[in-house]
């Protein structure tokens, strides 16, 4: 009984029969172990019959073996589904959800949003609790707003860190590139992990302070090789446009309110014949204006037609080389015509094991090259909201290029007011190209002399490569000292930009199981660098109307108008893991950072982080109660740090430099002057802290209720906030500098039911609702600061706020009043303060971002059929709808003096029914264009049904999607989502209609 023996043994991969490296191997309650080698083989010494042998390994279910005195045996491991799915990618590691002390939120390929879908964050859009996502609007490549638990930051960036296989992305887009997300297939992601609270975030310190959101592209397998093509075809249409007036009514608006100008506007009677430029003999003519009813907007929109192909395929190659490739090609059209976007795609991913297991090599490989025709939105879209509906599109004896458009009486080259908004789209040529790559290659070696420390070194590079040309047709429209012309042909705009980021992580990992009541534990520390460089070189042409052409302007100071930044990012971290007793999780985490944007004394930020996890199901009290699955109450604290200020004072802020004067500026010939530029030698980093509590569950069979609740508290201090300088500080009159605070409180909810479970049909409802609240503390010796919101009636006419005790980008406005019939009392506003006057001090708050978020859907299946929707919205939150500042009121079109008509014609009618009469005076202030913005949005509608066994083991699934479905809201404007909160010029968002399909072979 007391011989001890030795047993050699292979594991084997039960669904491939593949040998498994790397399977942990120990005897129970022991803690004499070993692991299996490349080959899948292993050795284990010092056994006793009786003993029994657990078998373990990520994404497999443990096999234990009672030992009979066997030389030799074959152990099958099968893989463990629910397990794969709860391995989530953390910060320089990986944990289980079980394990997850930190408040995180993963999403899976299977809950991804479907149909249409160009950009990574449209798989995620209402997927996460208190992960806000807003795109800028209908376009192609639109630029999306995420922000998590509502940001804590005011002039800083913030947006969360994105961190795409293990390579952070840079905040700053390339040239041509509107959506840093389009960089990645959304057929080649596999999950998105989001890491919230300070203690999930820390580690990854500077850039954190906003949350992190984690991707992880698909890899390749190690049995069968699979391939799959999918494809699908898309239309879209504008399913709201903007209400307004038709030819006849516009007609019927100018004889009523401004009779005077109907000869000078060609303006006919409403109840004559139509005319067409084609049929000059038509009496219905004025001052040779020929009546016309012409719809703007459909002028310019367009049913779209997009399509998306992707093949890839996986496999193990010379049967140790897990591999995965991909090829995608898009074509989107944007609803608003010439607006067109092209990519094409690739990745390569592969993950061997080398060195008998003690080597794993993790290679990524992806880029992209995008083309696309960038419009002029503001002006293609607010030209169809403001051009004179009587006019025709075209006119055979225009000069400019066939298109109809108004002239001034003394010159017919000269524009006046509005011109033709399809001139605008078909008559200007802006091609956009960027080639981006994104790499890495990360190496996890296994010390052959002690297999329980690692080292891991990860190299990545993002690279990208932009092309911008724009050009004219013969006969458009330039602008020359405030007018705008008939010119030739010609170049008008040219950059050329490159931009290489370097990363570099390397870092030691120690992790040791043991028995007793310290289980297991972890620790590791390392070193980080980043570096982002951006150069690049501008040309800028300018009409001469002596040759009729663009010109180059050449700035003899910097010929080739270049451009470079630079940026450095220096770390070093550490965290560790300890696990008492499977029941007590602490982590423990610390990170310095140094950033080049401050002094040598202010460099360094320190970023400590806490967290505790309590495994209730693993108690003596509930380890028997069967309708429990999981139960863990977590703990955190710590503070992140943010540095990024580049967006608004660029990349050096805080040293003296001076720039080159112009040519007109010599106080000699051939002697430049040099202006001294603002900077800020006490800057220093953003701090933020974060407490956090939340509860993950999961109760009954089969998973019938499962989720998390989190509630947390964010204080932000040494805000880097754009504020007023004293009058010859920091040579402006604003400037950043740390002042302030700001603090942040809410609660998170994500809960999922699965009703249905069985071979049959399957079931699954989700949802998630957030709550956040954003207050400014503290705003040093100010009560408010501007926070944009800019208006289209002027230069920086604002209407946003930082100010003490409110929510940041508050509205700062006027309260109308009323009459006892509810209109509009023109210039009437209420004296807040009782002073007898209306002045600044009358102005109040009012809160722009929503405080409630949330999204709901389902998914059901039934054999071999698939049905699922999506929702998503928010409660509260305000818009500003500018439309009817500038279109929607009988006064704006009033001409300022009896010669000019643009502000009849930029006025046209926004709105179909103007409702009151001369709101004047501080109208563009007035709480009267502030709507709620709550809404209800329809994501998605899913149907798919899937072919089996189609040949072998090949299967098809044919589906049809509807994407942006319906909206249910109060708002009177197009669309109440926007991000910015003031609603002008918005590019629709459009309802698409997708059929396509996928095939496993």
């Amino acid at each position: 009984m007391l011989a001890q023996n030795t047993l050699k043994g292979v594991v084997l991969d039960g669904s491939s029969s593949q040998p498994l490296p790397g399977v942990n191997v120990l005897v129970q309650g022991t803690t004499n172990g070993s692991t299996t080698n490349f080959d899948g083989n292993f050795t284990l010494t010092n056994i006793r019959k009786g003993d029994k042998i657990v078998f373990s390994y990520i994404g497999f279910k443990d096999q234990t073996l009672i030992y009979e005195n066997q030389n030799t045996i074959t152990i099958t491991l099968q893989e463990d589904q629910q397990e794969l799915r709860d391995v989530v990618v953390i910060g320089y590691g990986t944990t289980t959800r079980k394990d997850a002390t930190g408040s995180l939120t993963s999403i899976t390929s299977k809950d991804f949003n479907k149909g249409a879908i160009v950009s990574a964050d449209q798989l995620l859009t209402g997927k996460a609790p208190g992960v806000r996502i807003t795109n800028n609007g209908g376009q192609p490549d639109s630029s999306p707003n995420i922000r998590i638990r509502g940001g804590s930051s005011l002039s800083a960036n913030s947006s969360p860190l994105i961190v795409i296989d293990g390579v952070p992305v840079d905040n700053t887009t390339p040239a041509g590139v509107s959506n840093p997300l389009s960089l990645i297939n959304p057929n080649d992601i596999e999950s998105f992990t989001v890491l919230k609270d300070a203690s999930a975030t820390a580690i990854y310190g500077s850039r954190a302070s906003n949350g992190v959101i984690i991707i992880t592209t698909k890899k390749g397998i190690k049995g069968t090789p699979e391939f799959n093509y999918s494809s699908n075809v898309s239309f879209g249409n504008v399913s709201k446009k903007i209400e307004v007036m038709d030819g006849a009514t516009f007609s019927k608006f100018i004889q009523e309110y401004h009779p005077n100008l109907v000869n000078s506007l060609g303006i006919a009677d409403p109840n004559a014949p139509i005319g067409t430029v084609d049929d000059p003999s038509t009496p219905n003519i004025i001052e040779g204006r020929i009546l016309a009813d012409t719809d703007w907007q459909d002028a310019i929109f367009r049913n779209s037609i997009s399509t998306d192909h992707n093949f890839s395929g996986r496999a193990n190659l010379f049967g140790y080389l897990p591999f995965r490739a991909s090829v995608g090609y898009t074509r989107n059209e944007g609803v608003v015509k010439t607006n067109d976007y092209e990519r094409f795609s690739y990745s390569i991913k592969m993950n061997p094991n080398m060195l008998n297991n003690h080597l794993k090599l993790d290679v990524n490989a992806k880029g992209i090259v995008t083309d696309k025709n960038a419009i002029d939105e503001g002006g293609a879209l607010g030209g169809a909201i403001n051009m004179d509906p009587t006019k025709p599109i075209y006119d055979s004896n225009s000069p400019f290029g066939g298109y109809y458009q108004t002239t001034t009486t003394n010159n017919p080259n000269v524009l006046s007011g509005q011109y033709n908004p399809l001139a605008l789209l078909e008559q200007r040529q802006r091609p956009e190209r960027s080639l981006r790559f994104l790499g890495n290659i990360e190496m996890d070696y296994k010390m052959h002399f002690l297999p329980e420390l690692r080292a891991v070194v990860n190299l990545g590079l993002d690279a990208s490569e932009s092309k911008i040309r724009e050009t004219f047709s013969n006969n458009a429209i330039a602008t020359y000292n405030g007018a705008n012309v008939v010119f030739n042909p010609g170049k008008n705009y040219e950059e050329n930009q490159t931009i290489t980021n370097t990363t570099l992580d390397s870092y030691l990992v120690y992790t040791k199981e043991l028995d007793g009541l310290l289980r297991k534990f972890d620790i590791q520390g390392g070193y980080s660098y980043q570096n982002f460089k951006n150069d690049g070189n501008k040309e800028i042409y300018q009409y001469n109307p002596t040759t009729g052409i663009r010109e180059l302007v050449i700035n003899p100071n910097n010929l080739n108008n270049r451009y470079y930044n630079e940026l450095n990012l220096q770390s070093f971290f550490g965290r560790t893991n300890l696990d008492f007793a499977n029941k007590y999780l602490i982590t423990l985490s610390f990170r310095a950072d140094g950033s080049s944007l401050f002094n040598e004394e202010n460099r360094w930020g320190f970023f400590p982080a806490a967290a505790f996890a309590w495994k209730l199901k693993e108690e003596d009290f509930l380890k028997n109660a069967n309708f429990i699955n999981d139960l863990k109450l977590r703990l955190s604290a710590g503070k992140t740090g943010q540095q990024d200020i580049t967006g608004q004072v660029g990349f050096y802020p805080s040293i003296p430099l001076f720039s080159i004067g112009s040519i007109t500026s010599q106080y000699l010939p051939g002697s430049n002057l040099y202006s001294a530029l603002p900077f800020n030698a006490d800057l220093t980093w953003e701090k933020t802290t974060t407490l956090n509590a939340g509860l993950d569950f999961n109760f009954f069979k089969n998973n019938l209720i499962s989720g998390a609740f989190d509630i947390y508290l964010n204080k932000t201090t040494d805000l880097l906030a754009q504020v007023p300088t004293a009058p010859g500080q920091y040579l402006r009159d604003s400037f950043i500098t740390n002042v302030g605070e700001t603090e942040g409180r809410g609660f998170e909810l994500d809960l999922n039911i699965k009703p249905i479970s069985n071979d049959i049909s399957t079931l699954e409802f989700y949802s998630n609702i957030a709550y956040n609240h954003v207050k400014i503390t503290n705003l040093g010796d100010v009560e408010r600061i501007n926070a944009g919101g800019g208006l289209p009636t002027g230069t920086n006419v604002n209407t946003q706020v930082h100010a003490l005790g409110y929510q940041p980008g508050a509205f700062w406005l006027f309260q109308q009043l009323y009459d006892s019939n509810g209109n509009v009392i023109p210039g009437a506003f209420v004296d807040r303060n009782d002073d007898g006057q209306i002045t600044n001090d009358d102005r109040y708050y009012i809160k722009r971002t929503p405080n409630w978020t949330f999204g709901f859907g389902f998914n059901y299946n039934y054999k071999n059929w698939d049905f699922g929707t999506s929702f998503r919205g928010q409660i509260g939150g305000q818009t500003y709808n500018s439309r009817i500042l500038t279109s929607g009121w009988i006064d704006a079109s009033v001409p300022t003096n009896s010669n000019s008509l643009s502000n009849v014609l930029d006025f046209y009618a926004g709105e179909a029914n103007p409702d009151f009469i001369n709101f004047n005076g501080n109208e563009k202030f007035s709480d009267y264009m502030i709507e709620d913005a709550s809404f209800l949005r329809c994501e998605n509608i899913v149907l798919g049904y899937r072919f089996n066994k189609l040949y072998k083991d090949s299967s098809l699934r044919v589906y049809g999607a509807i994407n942006n479905a319906f909206i249910v809201t109060k708002y009177s404007g197009q669309d109440p989502e926007n991000f910015g909160g003031i609603d002008n010029n918005f590019y629709p968002r459009p309802r698409v209609y997708t059929v396509g399909l996928s095939l496993d072979f």
